[in-house]
């Protein structure tokens, strides 16, 4: 069984912060030696661990208004948070697994043959196919990160929260005598995180009290994408403007989402 008040890694990202700068995005392609192509301008067979989407309100003007939404891999936890991520059932090859000790959800591209099952059973669409052996222009492979294995075509990629950074501070922990402490909030912060310079956000761990996050979840403006599918996402959202939270298909009722868990619950 998974314990309750086990290590939960999350993000909660403030949308009314976040000006679409695409720093983020910048960030995750040096830390992850993500690839990219000379011509990038096909979005269709891009490469991207986060994306920053554009949405509106589709109102004329003077009453428009949009929002920009960053959106990593969601390492969802399933229903009950057992680890039944969509992504995770389907996998015939264990390339990707929930971790119990972290909530999050690996990618191991020595395992995936390429199948695309999980791109089929993701809602969120954060899993992306290498369909090219990546080229690096120029001297570029010198700065690659040597914590981060470059991946060959043929595999499927995604956010890991920057899990290596994780394992780094993990070791350094260890180094210092620390290994049965949990890690400070700002020993393991991601990429993407470190780069904001809005600030719009916020990395730790979502069942710890002394980590920002844990405060941010419970705003109540707080909202997860695609809620009503009961995926558990550990990535929430923050925004003031209704029409924002009702895009995230955040629509249902208290009554409604409690019955929804409450069957659920039921049944398992």
């Amino acid at each position: 069984m998974t314990q309750t008040n086990a290590t939960k890694y999350g993000m909660v990202i403030d949308l009314d912060k976040c000006t679409g700068c695409g720093a983020c995005m910048v960030a995750c392609y040096s830390e992850n030696n993500v690839p990219f192509k000379k011509d990038e301008s096909n979005k269709l067979d891009s490469i991207n661990w986060i994306r920053v989407f554009k949405i509106s309100n589709r109102k004329p003007y003077p009453d428009t208004e949009v929002c920009y939404l960053p959106m990593p891999c969601m390492h969802c936890g399933g229903i009950g948070d057992h680890g039944h991520s969509p992504c995770v059932s389907v996998c015939p090859a264990t390339a990707t697994d929930y971790d119990h000790s972290t909530g999050i959800v690996s990618q191991i591209y020595t395992r995936c043959f390429g199948c695309r099952y999980c791109m089929a059973a993701c809602p969120y669409h954060a899993r992306k196919f290498n369909w090219w052996d990546p080229v690096w222009p120029g001297d570029m492979e010198k700065y690659l990160s040597p914590n981060v294995s470059a991946r060959m075509r043929g595999v499927v990629e995604k956010c890991s929260f920057c899990f290596h950074r994780y394992q780094l501070a993990k070791d350094r922990a260890y180094h210092e005598g620390r290994h049965q402490e949990p890690l400070g909030e700002n020993e393991y912060q991601p990429a993407c995180v470190e780069s904001c310079p809005a600030g719009a956000m916020t990395f730790g761990d979502l069942n710890n009290p002394k980590h920002a996050v844990y405060t941010l979840k419970k705003n109540p403006h707080a909202f997860r994408l695609l809620e009503r599918l009961q995926t558990n996402p550990k990535v929430y959202y923050i925004s003031s403007r209704e029409w924002v939270r009702r895009a995230g298909d955040n629509y249902l009722s208290h009554e409604e989402t409690g019955s929804i868990k409450r069957a659920a619950a039921n049944h398992h």
